[in-house]
């Protein structure tokens, strides 16, 4: 059986390749493309939707459970990143990770 989490988004429960896992460092959301971070994670579909739901509901300060607001930019960069190339062909789950994570690292 494969491992199913909830998106803070929109509460549907989906497998966990299919999420993004987002963790708190130093006060911003930060995407665990590996999912292998330390700490507590929230999980999210990375959807304009979904990301835009938890920030709303105020989903992601509970679910990793920070007090005060966290910073978004990382988490919006990504996801508009994974909907601007969905119809762009895409090679494994660990090169995609490490295509965002460059390009993440290239625009700090």
């Amino acid at each position: 059986m494969k491992p199913v989490r909830t998106c803070l988004g929109c509460r549907q429960r989906a497998e966990r390749s299919s999420l993004l896992r987002v963790v708190a460092r130093d006060g911003e959301a930060v995407v665990d493309f590996s999912a292998t971070l330390p700490g507590r994670g929230a999980w999210v579909h990375p959807t304009v939707d979904c990301v835009g739901t938890s920030i709303t509901r105020k989903a992601f300060g509970r679910a990793l459970r920070v007090d005060g607001v966290l910073a978004m930019q990382q988490l919006s960069e990504a996801v508009q990143t994974s909907t601007t190339h969905q119809s762009e062909p895409h090679g494994s789950k660990e090169e995609q990770a490490e295509r965002q994570s460059d390009q993440l690292m290239s625009d700090n």
